[in-house]
């Protein structure tokens, strides 16, 4: 469904939308050489800006992130059919989520983690000898799309 779908929706409305319906995100990064990479990463989202998830530290994103913060991120249902999709795009910087923030974007995480009927992770999942790490990207830019399948910035 495109934002025109509902007249009254806006922007915030439609991205809303897709991201509650949606549980994967794809996450785009590049190495410090700038070659790509995506891949699909579990998520959970506060307030359109800030998205968080749990991945090993060896994982290939995981390394790219540690060279270049820069990412990409998209939420999008690839069930519906061509010409009525919403997405949602993000420009942000990523990495591990540090210690002091670490009960904060827990939080985050293990609302979605919990509404969704899995289990909630804890400081000592994410920490120490632990294989993952939680990490956030904080966007600097958002958009959907309108009618016209053009991206218009989330205010």
């Amino acid at each position: 469904m495109s934002m025109a779908s509902n007249a009254d929706a806006t922007p915030a409305d439609a991205a809303r939308r897709v991201i509650d319906a949606n549980s994967y995100l794809t996450l785009a990064t590049a190495d410090a050489d700038g070659r790509p990479w995506a891949t699909p990463v579990w998520f959970a989202e506060r307030d359109l800006r800030e998205w968080v998830w749990v991945s090993r530290m060896e994982t290939r994103h995981s390394g790219n992130i540690a060279q270049r913060a820069d990412v990409a991120l998209a939420v999008f249902d690839s069930t519906i059919p061509v010409g009525s999709a919403i997405a949602v795009y993000v420009e942000a910087a990523a990495g591990p989520v540090p210690d002091a923030e670490l009960d904060d974007a827990l939080a985050v995480f293990n609302a979605r983690s919990v509404a969704r009927g899995l289990r909630p992770w804890s400081e000592s999942d994410v920490t120490g000898a632990a294989p993952h790490r939680l990490f956030r990207a904080v966007a600097s830019q958002v958009w959907v799309l309108d009618e016209n399948e053009r991206r218009v910035l989330v205010a």
